[in-house]
Formats: C-alpha cells, sequence, structure tokens
C-alpha cells in the first residue's frame, strides 16, 4: 500500500472541500500551494565541547495576509514535509476562526530530552539568527509561537535574540507565546485547551448536529478519553471534566490505560510524577498499547499529540461517536472517510485546536499596541457597576452582599478578557462551519476548509491578482 505524505494528506482535505467552492483552478492551486520554505543546517558545540550539525526548517505557506503564523516544533521526526504540511494548516486555521494571519511553520530536528538547557539555547538562539539573515521572522513578516517540543522559555530566547538584532519598537511582536514578564498575555498557557473545550460544548449543546449524529444533547455525562497528556491534552482534560464530562482513558509515550469508572486527573497527575508513568493506576487496566486507547469505548475521543494517529488500518475500530482533533493533522484522509462512512463526528483540527493562535494574535496585537489588555478601562468598569449597585441599593432599601459586590465590581482583568474573547471567537468559528455543513450537507471538516477557501480566495481577488 502507497504511503501518502503528510502534506498530501492535507491536500487531500483541500481538494474535497474545494469541489464546492466556485474557484478557478489556478487560484485554487495558488491558495493550496505552500509559498517558501527555508531549509537550513547549522554548526551547535555542545556541553562537552563536540560540535554537531542540526537540521531546520521554516516554512510560509500563505501570504495573502501578513505576518504569517504558525509554531515551532522540536522533533526527531520534523521534516520538510511535516513542515509544509502544518504551514498549510495553520493557513486554513487562522482563516477558520477569522485570525488575520498567513499561517507559517518551523521545526528544528532534535531529540529535545537528548540535550541540556545550555545546549537547546544556543540551538534556538543560532536558528532565530539564520531567520533573521533570510528575513523570516519579524513582527510583520513570521511570527513564530510554542509548538510540540517548545514552551515559553524557548520563545523568551528567540524574542531576546531578535531584539538583539532588531531593537526596533515593535520588536516584541517578534514572537508570541513569551513568558508575561517579556510581554506576553496571561491565558496563553491553557488556551490551546480552553479552544477544545469551547469547540466541544458547541458541538454537544448543538441539538440539530446532535440528532444528526444520533446523540444527546448536553456534555455532562459524556465520557472522553485523551491522547497525549502536554500542555494543550491537560488544560482540555481540565475543563471537560469542570464541565460534567468524566475521563476514562489516557494514553502518553509510555502506554495506555482505561477506567470506565472515571480517571481523577489530579490523582494520576500525582502517579505519574511520582512513579514517571500513568502505568499501574489505582485500579485502571493496562492496555495492550498506547495506540489501543484510541479504541476505547467512549463517547468523545481527543487526540491530542501527533499526526496520522487515527489512520486506515484502525479507524474502522474507533468506538467513540466524537473525534475531537485537539493535535494537528492526527487523521489520515484515508481513516477519515472511513469515519464518515461510520457515522461519525469528527470536530476538525483546523476549527478545534485554533485556540492557541487566537490568543497568540491577542498577544501580537497587545505587543504593537504597548498597552496591556483591560488596563484603559478596567477601573472605570469597576467604578461604574458599583454606582450601579448602589443606585439598586438606593431604590430597592436593600444592602447587596459584600462578595457578590465584590464579585461585581472587580473589574475584568486581562486573562477574563482574553478568555472572553477567545469563547467568542469559537462560538462564532464553530457557527460559520456548522452553517455550511448543515446548507451544503457535509461533514464539519469539509466546511471548515470551504469556509477557509472562500475567505482566502476573496481576499487574493480583492488584491486583483485573480480577477
Amino acid at each position: 500500500m502507497k504511503t501518502i505524505s503528510f502534506l498530501d494528506q492535507v491536500d487531500l482535505f483541500f481538494d474535497r472541500a474545494a469541489r464546492h467552492t466556485r474557484f478557478s483552478p489556478d487560484l485554487l492551486s495558488q491558495i493550496k500551494a505552500n509559498n517558501g520554505i527555508y531549509e537550513m543546517t547549522f554548526p551547535v558545540r555542545r556541553d562537552d565541547g563536540t560540535i554537531i550539525s542540526v537540521k531546520a526548517w521554516r516554512a510560509e505557506h500563505s501570504h495573502h495576509k501578513l505576518p504569517t503564523k504558525g509554531g515551532l516544533r522540536y522533533s526527531a521526526l520534523v521534516s520538510a514535509d511535516e513542515t509544509q504540511a502544518l504551514a498549510a494548516l495553520m493557513s486554513y486555521k487562522c482563516a477558520t476562526v477569522n485570525v488575520p494571519f498567513g499561517g507559517s511553520k518551523g521545526g528544528i530536528r532534535i531529540a529535545r530530552h537528548k540535550f541540556s538547557d545550555s545546549e537547546l539555547e544556543r540551538i534556538t538562539r543560532r536558528y532565530t539568527f539564520e531567520l533573521g539573515k533570510k528575513n523570516f521572522i519579524g513582527p510583520s513578516i513570521d511570527v513564530p509561537a510554542p509548538d510540540f517540543g517548545t514552551s515559553a522559555k524557548e520563545m523568551s530566547w528567540i524574542h531576546d535574540t531578535y531584539n538583539s538584532f532588531n531593537p526596533e519598537i515593535n520588536s516584541d511582536a517578534c514572537v508570541t507565546g513569551k513568558p508575561v514578564e517579556s510581554g506576553g498575555i496571561h491565558g496563553r498557557e491553557g488556551a490551546g485547551g480552553q479552544g477544545i473545550y469551547f469547540g466541544i460544548r458547541e458541538l454537544c449543546c448543538d441539538k440539530e448536529l446532535m440528532k444528526r449524529y444520533g446523540l444527546k444533547t448536553d456534555l455532562h455525562n459524556k465520557c472522553f478519553v485523551i491522547q497525549g497528556l502536554g500542555n494543550i491534552g491537560l488544560h482540555a482534560s481540565r475543563r471537560l471534566i469542570d464541565g460534567g464530562a468524566k475521563l476514562v482513558g489516557v494514553a502518553e509515550y509510555e502506554g495506555g490505560i482505561e477506567l470506565q469508572s472515571g480517571i481523577d486527573l489530579d490523582a494520576l497527575l500525582a502517579h505519574r510524577n511520582e512513579t514517571g508513568s500513568i502505568l499501574g493506576f489505582h485500579d485502571s487496566k493496562l492496555l495492550p498499547s498506547r495506540e489501543a486507547a484510541l479504541e476505547i469505548d467512549c463517547d468523545i475521543l481527543i487526540p491530542a499529540a501527533l499526526e496520522n494517529q487515527i489512520t486506515e488500518e484502525n479507524a474502522g475500530r474507533i468506538k467513540a461517536s466524537i473525534i475531537a482533533e485537539a493535535a494537528n493533522g492526527p487523521t489520515t484522509f484515508e481513516a477519515d472517510e472511513i469515519l464518515i462512512k461510520n457515522g461519525k463526528c469528527v470536530i476538525p483540527d483546523i476549527y478545534l485546536s485554533a485556540g492557541g493562535v487566537t490568543v497568540s494574535y491577542f498577544e501580537w496585537l497587545k505587543n504593537l499596541s504597548h498597552v496591556r489588555v483591560g488596563r484603559l478601562d478596567k477601573h472605570f468598569d469597576a467604578k461604574r457597576t458599583q454606582a450601579v449597585l448602589e443606585a439598586v441599593s438606593t431604590l430597592t432599601g436593600q444592602t447587596i452582599d459584600g462578595d457578590i459586590s465584590d464579585l461585581l465590581t472587580r473589574g475584568a482583568g486581562e486573562e477574563d478578557l482574553v478568555n472572553s474573547a477567545l469563547e467568542d471567537t469559537m462560538i462564532s468559528a464553530y457557527s460559520q462551519v456548522r452553517d455550511i455543513a448543515i446548507n451544503r450537507d457535509v461533514d464539519l471538516r469539509t466546511a471548515a476548509y470551504i469556509g477557509a477557501i472562500n475567505k482566502i480566495a476573496i481576499c487574493y481577488e480583492q488584491k486583483g491578482i485573480f480577477p
């Protein structure tokens, strides 16, 4: 059986949706094409004095809007194909949630755990320097962010390195996902998980689509399985549990466990911190492999690890009614066709995993405006609400409870406003995707791609590139 590359998989999803649009083959080809990729190899001195060569990439998929935006991952599996595929997904993702960026992606081919912090810092700074030489980074050019294997720490090194050779007023906006102290934004760390929760909640409250898939409306009491308890998977799990869902299965690199009575997430994390593994947790069932967790009987399956996890080989054994794609590209094209045929509802990655880039957009705006979100109006809003409460108290003759008064008059902080704006973004984008799905009688992934293609194509038409 011929193996289809990750980039070809993304293009197949694009082509399936493009048939439902009005645009010419020439314009569709331009939208699908990768605008540019920079491949680099640079030397890095290790702590023991030896020198190694490190290979890395940065791809810019679409320049229909600038800057381009996309994460930076550190993995031994990074390749040119993967980087271009992820950049394409970012273009469609940004369009789906109406974030005005083109898509990009970066990757450094290293096994992160084999390098010390000082070595990782040298690699990150050299990578940033290489990007700067080729004009592949900048607040109005291309803006990296954290991804698999990277965090706020790496983003702070990028920020500092870029500032050293571009000491300009807006240089803080060269990268997002930074520590708050370095120009980051409150709420960014949990944004990916928050967005996943909002997206799943919207679907589960959608009476029409729930009826289409033969499911009960409401998130409460639905059981879910998570593959990958990294930053995104962890925050998504917490929010889903808070929303009334039950965690019944977990897959991590060391294996998979199942406990249909429900897994206590905090207890599991404590067990893993103590033993270094999720295996052996209380009365959980040990699965034959981590991949077997994808086949657990549940309502919602959340692949939150890497691409190509649900394939033609295992798609027919997926028991979950809803597959919520928290990772980028976790389902192959062939597997998606099987899931659709089997009546499964797939919430696509280009919608569901957009929480991170949405809040990155807010951070980018904060860096350009040089004003903390909420700083100008927080105190005014608090005083105005206090005046309203005092007026109500005077008119009714009743005193408002102090705790309630404090809650209502405290004023919205940066994290409150970020979470509110993220929720609004995910609700609005879901509404657009589901309307296309219903009106065109297509699945949610095809609907999301149709919407993204329409927005990007219209942008090109307005520029007069394709009359």
